[in-house]
C-alpha cells in the first residue's frame, strides 16, 4: 500500500488515514503474541509513514540532513505503534504525535551539541531560551539574568551555567569553505586597528569594576590583571575552580551590563 500526504486529493488523503486508523485499532486489539499481530504492525507503520515524514519536515532547515530526521521520526512512530493502547481512549494521531515530536526533540538535544556537556546543562538551557522567548514578549525587553532566574525559580548562578553550556551548541570550522575560489572562513578573519575603542573601554571599566563586590573585584583583577589561571585563583582565594569560573562568569555579566549602560 502506497500513501502519500503531499499528493494525495484531500478524498484519498482521508481513505488513507481512515485505513491506517482501522490497521492500527486492529492490531492493538488483539493480544500479544497472536500469529496475525506482526502483520499488522507493520502495515499499521507503513500506512502511518505520511505522519512520520509530515512531522520530520516540521524540523527541517536546522542544520541536520532530512533523512536522518525522517528516520528518527520513523522511530518514533514505531515507539508509538508499540506502545498505543486504544483502549485508553485516544486516538492513535494524539498518541502518536507527541511520541514523535519527543524523539525529534531528544535528537537535537542530543545530537546537535558541537561539545558534550551535561543532560542537565543541555535541558537548562533549553528552559531558559523558552523563558527568555516568554519573558521578552511579558516584559517588552529583553529579560535579564534575575528575569529568568526569577521566571523558572532556580538561581542566578544556575542561569549563568546554562548560558554558558550553550555556547557549545554551535561551531564552524575556520576551515569551512565560503568561496568557490577556495577561501575558507579564517583568511577572511581580519583584524581592526582598536586603539580608540581600548581606550574608550579604559575609561568607562572603572566605574563598572566598582559596580562589583570585594571578591568579584579581586577575581577579575587577579585573572586579567594579575594573568592568573582560574585555578591559581581558586587556590589563592580558597575556593573551587569551579566557584571562581561561575563568580568570574557573574561578574562579567555585570560588568557587561554596566558597560553596555554607558553605550560602549
Amino acid at each position: 500500500m502506497t500513501v502519500t500526504v503531499d499528493t494525495a486529493a484531500p478524498a484519498e488523503a482521508s481513505t488513507s488515514t481512515d485505513r491506517a486508523s482501522e490497521l492500527i485499532n486492529a492490531m492493538a486489539a488483539l493480544p500479544a503474541g497472536h500469529p496475525s499481530r506482526p502483520g499488522l504492525r507493520d502495515r499499521a507503520i507503513e500506512g502511518w509513514m505520511p505522519l512520520a515524514r509530515h512531522l520530520a519536515n516540521r524540523y527541517a532547515n536546522r542544520g541536520e540532513p532530512r533523512d536522518d530526521l525522517y528516520q528518527v521520526a520513523v522511530m518514533g512512530l514505531i515507539k508509538a505503534v508499540d506502545r498505543f493502547d486504544g483502549e485508553r481512549g485516544v486516538d492513535f494521531a494524539g498518541f502518536a504525535i507527541p511520541t514523535i515530536v519527543g524523539e525529534l526533540k531528544r535528537y537535537f538535544r542530543d545530537k546537535t551539541w558541537s561539545v558534550r556537556v551535561p543532560r542537565r546543562l543541555q535541558e537548562l538551557r533549553l528552559a531558559i531560551t523558552g523563558a527568555n522567548n516568554t519573558l521578552s514578549h511579558t516584559l517588552g525587553r529583553s529579560p535579564t539574568v534575575a528575569d529568568i532566574a526569577g521566571h523558572l525559580g532556580i538561581t542566578e548562578d544556575e542561569v549563568i551555567e546554562g548560558l554558558e553550556g550553550a555556547r557549545a551548541y554551535n561551531s564552524t570550522s575556520l576551515s569551512t569553505p565560503i568561496a568557490d575560489s577556495g577561501t575558507e572562513l579564517g583568511e577572511t578573519l581580519g583584524g581592526e586597528d582598536t586603539g580608540f575603542e581600548d581606550a574608550e573601554l579604559r575609561i568607562a571599566l572603572a566605574p563598572a569594576l566598582a559596580s562589583l563586590n570585594e571578591r568579584e573585584q579581586k577575581i577579575v583583577t587577579l585573572r586579567f590583571y594579575g594573568n592568573l589561571t582560574q585555578q591559581q585563583i581558586a587556590e589563592q582565594i580558597g575556593i573551587s575552580q569551579m566557584h571562581v569560573s561561575r563568580l568570574l562568569t557573574k561578574a562579567l555579566v555585570k560588568l557587561r551590563g554596566q558597560l553596555d549602560g554607558a553605550g560602549i
